[in-house]
C-alpha cells in the first residue's frame, strides 16, 4: 500500500483486555507495544478502546439504494419472486452502481470497517456489467479499505443459461470467490449446482460462499454436500455458508452431528443475525465452527434498514442471541473481528507486533460497552494513517 504513515506513536490506547499501551506505527505495521520513548510524533487515543479494524463479512456493493431518492419496500414472496422484483427496481434507477456502491463504501469507512467481502449480481441478463461496476469500487478505495469480490449467481446458474461462463470469466478477471445461491429452490438440482461452483473454484484456486436460505432437514443435507465437496477439492477454511437458516431450525443432536461435520471439512457460517433462524453462536463456537457477521442488504430492494455499521451489526447480533454477560459480548465482537478475519483469509490482522496497523478507535471503556452501545465517536486508522475522525456520527 502506497502513502503509509513513516512512524508515529498512538499513546494511551486501552486494548480490549483492558490494559493502556503505547502503539508504534512504523511504514503500516505496528512495531512496538511498550512505553513511548524516542523523538517519533505522537497521537494521543485519550483512553479510548483500540481495536482491529471491522470486518464487513457479508454485503452487496451493487444493490443498495444510496444516493437515490427513497424506493418504497416490495412486499416479500419466494426468493424467486423477490429477486423477479428487485430485477424490475434495480432496472429503473438512474443513479450507477459505481456511485451507490462508493456511497455505502464510505458509509462502512466511517464507522471503522477496514475489511470488506461483497457479492456481486452475474447473470445472463445483466452480464458482467455489476461485477466490473465493483472492480472499479475496489480500485477507487484500495487505498482505503480491502475489497473481496464474490461472483454471485443470483438468479441460479442452471436456471440462467450462460451464467457458469460469465462466473468463470469473473473469476479470471479478478473475482476472489465463486458464489451459489439455494441449489435446490433456484436451480433444483443440487448436485448440478454445487458441482459447477465447486469446479469453478477449483479450476481458478478460488474460495466459495454460497447463499443458503433453504431450512430443516433440506438445509443441512445442502450443507453436507458443501462439506463433501470441501474435503474433496481440498478447500477447507476457503469455504463460507451465507445465512444457513437451518442451523438455527434443529434440535441439539442435529446441530451436534452437523456442527461437527462443518468443523471438519473447514466450512464456516456468515450471519447477519437476522430476527429469526439465527444459527447459534455459542453453541457452533463450542464446535469449532467458525461464525462471522456481516450486514447482508442495505437499504435495497430486499430492505429498507441497514447502516453498515459492524459494530451495531456485533450489538443486534448480541440482542437476537440473548447475550447480556461480558465474555459473550466479546464473543459478539469477535463476529466482526478475528472471526471474520480467520474467515476472509487476511494476514496480519490484529493489535500485534509486526501486524498492519489497521484500527479503530473507538469511545468505550472495554469490549463490552462497544459491543452494547456502539459509540458514534470514533477514529480509523489504515496502515498506520489516519482515514477518518469522526466526533459524532448521525445513526
Amino acid at each position: 500500500m502506497s502513502d503509509v504513515v513513516a512512524e508515529f506513536w498512538l499513546t494511551s490506547a486501552r486494548l480490549a483486555d483492558g490494559r493502556s499501551v503505547d502503539l508504534l506505527m512504523r511504514q503500516g505495521r505496528i512495531a512496538e507495544i511498550s512505553t513511548a520513548h524516542g523523538d517519533a510524533p505522537r497521537e494521543d487515543a485519550k483512553g479510548w478502546l483500540c481495536l482491529p479494524s471491522f470486518v464487513e463479512g457479508h454485503v452487496h456493493l451493487d444493490k443498495t439504494f444510496l444516493g437515490c431518492p427513497w424506493q418504497p419496500h416490495l412486499a416479500g414472496g419466494s426468493i424467486a419472486d423477490r429477486i423477479r422484483q428487485e430485477k424490475l427496481v434495480r432496472a429503473k434507477l438512474d443513479v450507477p452502481v459505481e456511485v451507490r456502491g462508493g456511497l455505502l463504501v464510505e458509509q462502512e469507512l466511517r464507522f471503522g470497517t477496514g475489511f470488506m467481502r461483497t457479492h456481486v449480481d452475474i447473470d445472463a441478463e445483466s452480464g458482467l456489467s455489476n461485477f466490473e461496476s465493483v472492480v472499479a469500487i475496489r480500485d477507487r478505495f484500495r487505498d482505503r479499505i480491502d475489497i473481496q469480490i464474490v461472483a454471485f449467481p443470483q438468479s441460479g446458474i442452471l436456471a440462467s443459461p450462460g451464467t457458469a461462463k460469465l462466473l468463470d470469466t469473473a473469476l479470471s478477471a479478478g473475482a476472489d470467490l465463486v458464489g451459489g445461491l439455494d441449489p435446490a429452490g433456484i436451480d433444483r438440482d443440487p448436485t448440478g449446482h454445487l458441482d459447477i461452483v465447486f469446479g469453478l473454484a477449483a479450476k481458478r484456486g478460488k474460495g466459495v460462499d454460497i447463499h443458503l436460505h433453504e431450512g430443516g432437514p433440506l438445509g443441512v443435507f445442502e450443507l453436507e454436500l458443501i462439506c463433501e465437496r470441501t474435503e474433496r477439492f481440498g478447500l477447507g477454511g476457503q469455504v463460507t455458508v451465507s445465512h444457513a437458516y437451518c442451523l438455527g431450525q434443529i434440535g441439539s443432536e442435529d446441530l451436534k452431528r452437523i456442527g461437527e461435520r462443518l468443523a471438519a471439512a473447514g466450512v464456516e457460517i456468515l450471519t447477519s443475525a437476522p430476527a429469526v433462524s439465527m444459527p447459534p453462536v455459542l453453541a457452533l463456537t463450542g464446535l469449532d465452527v467458525t461464525i462471522f457477521a456481516g450486514s447482508d442488504n442495505i437499504r435495497d430492494a430486499w430492505s429498507p434498514f441497514g447502516n453498515g455499521d459492524m459494530l451495531d451489526r456485533a450489538g443486534i447480533a448480541a440482542r437476537q442471541q440473548q447475550f447480556g454477560l461480558d465474555e459473550h459480548l466479546q464473543l459478539a465482537l469477535d463476529l466482526i473481528g478475528k472471526n471474520s478475519a480467520k474467515a476472509l483469509g487476511l494476514e496480519g490482522y490484529g493489535i500485534a507486533v509486526g501486524n498492519w496497523a489497521d484500527l479503530v478507535l473507538v469511545e468505550a471503556e472495554n469490549a463490552a460497552a462497544a459491543v452494547a452501545v456502539a459509540p458514534a465517536r470514533r477514529v480509523t486508522f489504515k496502515h498506520g494513517r489516519k482515514i477518518v475522525e469522526l466526533p459524532d456520527v448521525a445513526k
